[in-house]
């Protein structure tokens, strides 16, 4: 039996089910309850709030922290152990590769700091997603050599990253606050609810054209740079249709 072999297939299944529970409620989240929350009066949202909310967000967090867990495990095994991630393998890791390694990882801070002042509008922050993720896969293939299956995969790895650092950072401790004042009676701290909001905003428009990196490793169609820059940008295109048309699905 191959061990290895099984080990991967396991942690792969456990991979896409986290995931499919996370994404699944970041849209429930954001393309459902975003327009159904506003049509609830005070004492409704008091009621409803605290009971819905914290049991939809354990589960929300949770996915969020073993997908991006499992994700890693994937990468070490199926991209780092067989060094897949490089188009010249024989070659081993170099110094560019470790650089672009850290950077797909590290990002979240850059990311942090300049979604939380100077790339805070809306605009700027989905052309400075565009951009700032060419600029990414270029140096992935240019300076660190690595293959199609390499970029695509750490750019995936990059967003995921982002994305569970939001959750388990930044939107998790604001809704805990929002949930309190809620349940007090009191109207939740309006920073916190934009911060919420534009994060979990951020988080579906990476996840779309995340979930293509995930899914198309084989996909030679879309083996260059600025393919894939295209894909990022008409993921993101999507979501903001998306965004537009669940604002306008009416309840009976």
């Amino acid at each position: 039996m191959d061990v290895m072999n099984m080990v991967e297939s396991l942690i792969r299944w456990i991979h896409v089910i986290v995931g499919v529970l996370w994404v699944g409620l970041l849209y429930f989240f954001n393309w459902v309850n975003s327009a159904f929350a506003p049509t609830m009066d005070a004492e409704t949202k008091k009621k409803v709030v605290p009971e819905l909310m914290p049991r939809a967000l354990y589960w929300f967090r949770w996915g969020a922290a073993f997908t991006w867990i499992t994700g890693v495990l994937l990468l070490l095994m199926v991209y780092y152990h067989t060094k897949l991630v490089l188009a010249a393998p024989e070659q081993g890791f170099g110094g560019p590769a470790l650089i672009m390694i850290a950077v797909t990882f590290l990002m979240v801070f850059a990311y942090d700091f300049l979604f939380s002042g100077p790339l805070k509008n809306p605009q700027a922050s989905f052309w400075a997603g565009i951009v700032g993720s060419g600029v990414v896969l270029f140096l992935f293939d240019a300076f660190a050599g690595f293959s199609f299956r390499g970029y695509a995969i750490h750019l995936g790895a990059m967003y995921g990253t982002i994305m569970a650092f939001n959750v388990w950072f930044r939107i998790w401790p604001a809704q805990q606050k929002i949930i309190t004042a809620i349940k007090n009676g009191e109207a939740p701290d309006g920073a916190l609810v934009a911060l919420a909001g534009s994060r979990s905003k951020h988080n579906t428009y990476m996840s779309v054209p995340l979930l293509f990196l995930m899914t198309s490793q084989h996909a030679t169609w879309a083996a260059n740079p600025i393919t894939v820059t295209i894909i990022v940008l008409v993921g993101f295109a999507l979501v903001n249709h998306i965004y537009a048309r669940a604002a306008k699905v009416p309840g009976f």
